[in-house]
């Protein structure tokens, strides 16, 4: 039978929200997330700056009390002044050109000046700024030189006459200055055989190039050259003879275009004695004249004193 007595229990379970916390964990995490956004953006920012760049936000940050340069803390001119006296602070003393005694065979005359301008001023040395001063010479000759070849050709290459006879005018920079050769060839000659006058095509071009010699402000030596085994009539006038007889034929050609005397240091016949193929003394271009400019300025006449 039932147990209809028994009682019954009834469980109500209430559930209850938990306490209010509030929202300040909330702020500091978003700190954290800024935080942490600004570092890896501060990473990328350094990565991507040079070295200069870096060297500057250092400096903008954490100014040095002593400026590296000599005068002021940057700017345009780095801290550098003009010169020696732009870096002298208010009251230091100005800057003097040591003056001491000089060697005894200067000093009869006065004291030797230690300072010397241009670059040499920077190096301490007198003997450089010559050395400076040659060099710039020797390019501004170059420059000179260079301009009369490529005027010399052209002037040839522009006149139809020459135009058979432009593999018979050789044009040469050297390290002394200009070779002009006058060269004959096979079948085209640029003299008639044993003849000391040149041809009308070969006067046109000594004419053609004496306006430019005369230019360069050198002198010039011209020798006459002979190929091997020439035979000649008179025994009296040889390769010698007919190969100086040329050079001065050419030497009196350039004078009657315009090339001055003071320019000529020589005038030689060399015969065979320096074939231009020396394995085959007997080719025609052997015969031919030399023309050799040198970066040597005439000499002053005595009558003209600095």
């Amino acid at each position: 039978m039932a147990n209809f007595e028994q009682p019954i229990i009834i469980k109500k379970v209430k559930k209850g929200g938990h306490g209010h916390h509030g929202g300040a964990w909330k702020i500091a995490y978003a700190d954290f997330v800024t935080a942490m956004m600004a570092f890896f953006l501060l990473m990328w920012l350094i990565n991507m700056t040079t070295a200069e760049q870096k060297q500057g936000l250092a400096d903008y940050f954490s100014p040095p009390s002593i400026s590296l340069s000599s005068s002021g803390a940057g700017g345009v001119m780095g801290g550098q002044a003009m010169d020696n006296a732009g870096s002298s602070m208010s009251g230091s003393a100005s800057d003097i050109t040591a003056q001491e005694p000089a060697a005894a065979a200067d000093a009869v005359t006065g004291e030797a000046e230690l300072s010397v301008g241009g670059q040499a001023r920077e190096n301490g040395s007198e003997l450089e700024a010559s050395s400076d001063s040659e060099f710039n010479l020797k390019s501004t000759d170059s420059e000179e030189f260079h301009s009369a070849a490529a005027s010399i050709r052209q002037a040839w290459q522009s006149m139809p006459e020459l135009t058979p006879f432009q593999d018979n005018l050789i044009v040469e920079e050297t390290e002394d200055g200009l070779d002009i050769q006058i060269i004959d060839q096979q079948g085209r000659r640029m003299f008639p055989e044993g003849s000391k006058y040149p041809l009308e095509t070969t006067r046109a071009a000594i004419a053609a190039m004496a306006p430019y010699l005369q230019q360069l402000n050198a002198q010039m030596t011209i020798s006459g050259h002979t190929a091997a085994g020439g035979r000649y009539e008179n025994p009296r006038y040889g390769a010698w003879e007919l190969s100086a007889d040329r050079a001065n034929v050419v030497r009196s050609t350039l004078g009657e275009f315009g090339v001055t005397d003071d320019r000529f240091k020589s005038v030689a016949g060399r015969a065979s004695d320096e074939p231009f193929f020396p394995n085959d003394p007997y080719m025609a271009a052997n015969e031919r004249v030399k023309i050799t400019v040198l970066k040597t300025a005439p000499p002053v006449p005595a009558s003209l004193k600095p």
